[in-house]
């Protein structure tokens, strides 16, 4: 994987329609997905020479994603809001540059609004994967 830009990490938010369409979570400056893969321990007395032994494809998977930047765009804002207030799962596409596209439901987990006197009004989420994932590589 080359270098790349982090401005290219995009996060969108899907329209609710079959097949969704995509709008960017406008004016975020800042994005984290990390992905996480619970393991289950089945280590057991036999286990050769003491060393722990994992269950294959037995953790619980999951994706968060947190985001900040500042408000460009009320439409974008306002389906960001809905879906928190409505906590129902809705379709996101996580855009990775040089990796691939993640794509299914997320819960909007927080939603935080700030402002310094002296500066731009700012906004960060925190997205909780909600079912199951795809994962399409670029």
């Amino acid at each position: 994987m080359t270098l790349q830009s982090g401005r290219d990490v995009l996060l969108r938010i899907g329209d609710g329609g079959a097949p969704p369409a995509y709008a960017a979570a406008a004016g975020l400056r800042m994005k984290t997905i990390s992905l996480n893969a619970r393991t289950v321990d089945v280590t057991h007395a036999d286990s050769a020479d003491g060393w722990r032994e994992l269950l294959a494809g037995a953790g619980v998977k999951s994706c968060s994603v947190s985001g900040a930047g500042v408000f460009v765009d009320a439409a974008a804002d306002a389906q960001v809001r809905q879906a928190f207030f409505d906590q129902a799962a809705r379709d996101w596409q996580l855009v990775i540059p040089g990796f691939g596209t993640i794509t299914g439901p997320f819960l909007v987990a927080s939603l935080d609004y700030s402002g310094r006197h002296d500066g731009e009004a700012a906004w960060a989420m925190t997205l909780a994967s909600a079912g199951a994932l795809t994962f399409e590589a670029l």
